[in-house]
């Protein structure tokens, strides 16, 4: 369970490190557009791709 765990913190920490080295004016205009939204919509955001997220891996965890 840890191994899955650890393993999926560093697969995030790749996919956000290629972000930051490809891209890092996307990166710039992204964080403007997330500070003029609302914060409810922030979280509404935030607790969407938590969902996104747990759902994804209970359906990997069933096959």
């Amino acid at each position: 369970m840890i191994d899955t765990l650890i393993l999926g913190i560093a697969m995030v920490l790749i996919v956000e490190g290629l972000v930051y080295a490809l891209a890092p004016s996307l990166v710039e205009r992204m964080l403007e557009a997330m500070r003029a939204m609302p914060l409810d919509l922030r979280r509404l955001i935030g607790v969407s791709a938590i969902a996104a997220g747990a759902t994804m891996l209970w359906i990997l965890q069933s096959f």
